[in-house]
């Protein structure tokens, strides 16, 4: 980049110290770079760009498909949402070597040639990507990348794999701040929303699917087709699906019997209803004599059949001690092993698991912040002014379906990358790493770019590069792409 005329800014509180901004190759998101090295190892984003239609002029396009892809999802995976950002941090240096498809130092010359990127696209540009990703060719593409990403993730680690999995399905509430189509008042949740329904690889925690809903929809809507369709194809191209867990929305009669009849076991959390109630109350009193140290948990089996069910089914109630409270606490699982199979403490352990699940989702919620904000009102005013033709009304819903499965690609890419550091460099407390100290400690980091002849280093802080240099291992333990199968479609 051209140099600019430095700025100094004198301090105060220490004269010795001026502050200075310079035209330098400066930025404060190097971790784009680790974001694209591991994409290229896995050829996702171009596994990707050719299954989407791009409906440009070839002979017009300065910014490929391809590195519209890598620069949304790159920042999304960062924490930056906004397709603002992309204006925002359209002259930085690594973020243009890391979304470009040329080498050497051409993606960061200043005068490239015609019809080549000059930096990030613009918000506008990458406006008009969410237009092209929602048509209805292209939704169904994109609906099946997430389960592609985390197959890819999957069979490029090292080592033995597991041969049977579990699947976590469940609902999560997306709030809006407007009156987007499809978006609905959701009384459970009090809110204004859309109510996507979501499935994660229990081994990963990789989103397999993500679909978009109303936010007035049943938790259990259309539960059976999708998680069919999903369990056929993890069996089809990753492995065995020994099992599926969720939460008290969806034990409905039509899953649970497509469910047996596959034999696949499932473990779901039962709504408390006054049958059930009244099963549990001879269990809810408390043992005689002084209550030990450590709470006290208690698993009775039973037998249940709810009304819309066509048989019986094995439940377990699980009662518990809570520390300062005078009463138990009460709830139901149901299965379909048995008790010889499975015991029911040890029912209770599985089920515990997918709390694993309901963290991502609370990450995906606090540290990728998805916003559905598209809307089918056309622009009345164009930088402040009135544009001489009114652009052609969206699918709104569409557009944020497609806005909320980039979300999902975003996650399954930053949640790799954690997998990779968590095993290469463990925390000394034991805590692991979450989504957020990924994106604060090896993603969102400042670095200097210098070039010498034909060659660019990216300069890290010390403690960033030895953590970039665990993480660099991890990357090249990885299998290559061409070792992986890639006949999905």
């Amino acid at each position: 980049m051209k140099q600019e005329q430095s700025t100094t800014l004198p301090t105060v509180f220490n004269g010795s110290l001026r502050i200075e901004g310079r035209g330098e190759r400066l930025t404060a998101d190097a971790g784009v770079i680790a974001l694209r090295e591991l994409d290229e190892r896995l050829g996702f984003n171009d596994w990707l760009a050719e299954r989407i239609i791009d409906p440009r002029d070839p002979r017009l396009i300065t910014h490929p498909l391809v590195e519209l892809l890598r620069a949304r999802l790159y920042l999304m995976a960062q924490g930056r949402r906004d397709q603002d950002d992309c204006d925002n941090l359209r002259a930085d240096a690594a973020c243009r070597l890391a979304v470009s498809t040329r080498r050497g130092l051409s993606p960061i010359e200043d005068d490239p040639a015609p019809f080549t990127p000059a930096g990030l696209a613009s918000q506008p540009t990458q406006s008009r990507l969410i237009e092209t990703l929602s048509s209805s060719t292209n939704l169904k593409a994109l609906s099946q990348a997430p389960f592609e990403l985390a197959r890819r993730s999957f069979h490029a680690r090292p080592g033995r794999k597991e041969r049977l999995h579990v699947i976590d399905i469940d609902s999560v509430p997306i709030t809006v701040h407007g009156e987007q189509e499809g978006s609905e008042y959701n009384g459970y949740y009090k809110t204004r929303c859309y109510h996507p329904l979501v499935t994660m690889l229990g081994s990963t925690g990789d989103w397999l699917s993500a679909e978009l809903r109303p936010g007035n929809v049943h938790t259990a809507d259309g539960v059976t087709d999708h998680l069919m369709s999903v369990i056929e194809r993890v069996e089809r191209e990753i492995g065995g699906v020994a099992s599926v867990r969720g939460d008290a929305g969806f034990p409905e009669d039509e899953l649970l019997s497509s469910l047996e009849e596959r034999r696949i076991g499932y473990a779901f959390r039962l709504k408390t209803n006054a049958v059930l109630s009244r099963m549990a109350e001879r269990y809810l009193t408390r043992p005689p004599g002084r209550p030990p140290a450590e709470p006290r948990v208690w698993c009775y089996e039973m037998d249940y059949k709810a009304e819309p069910w066509t048989r019986t089914r094995r439940i377990v109630l699980v009662v518990l001690e809570r520390p300062e409270k005078l009463f138990l606490d009460s709830f139901f699982l149901l299965t379909n092993w048995s008790q010889k199979q499975i015991a029911g403490v040890d029912l209770l352990d599985f089920y515990r698991e997918r709390g694993t699940m309901e963290s991502h989702l609370g990450e995906l919620k606090s540290v990728l912040a998805p916003a559905l904000s598209c809307t089918s009102r056309p622009k009345s005013h164009v930088r402040g002014k009135k544009p001489k033709k009114l652009s052609e009304p969206r699918d709104a819903e569409q557009a944020n379906a497609a806005t909320f499965l980039l979300f999902a690609l975003a996650y399954n890419l930053a949640n790799m990358l954690r997998r990779l550091i968590s095993k290469a460099c463990p925390r000394p407390n034991g805590s692991g790493w979450s989504l957020d100290s990924v994106r604060r400690d090896l993603l969102a980091v400042a670095g200097r770019l210098v070039s010498s002849g034909r060659r660019l280093t990216l300069v890290l802080t010390a403690t960033t590069a030895a953590l970039w240099s665990r993480l660099w291992l991890a990357l090249r333990s990885l299998r290559p792409v061409s070792e992986i199968s890639v006949d999905s479609s």
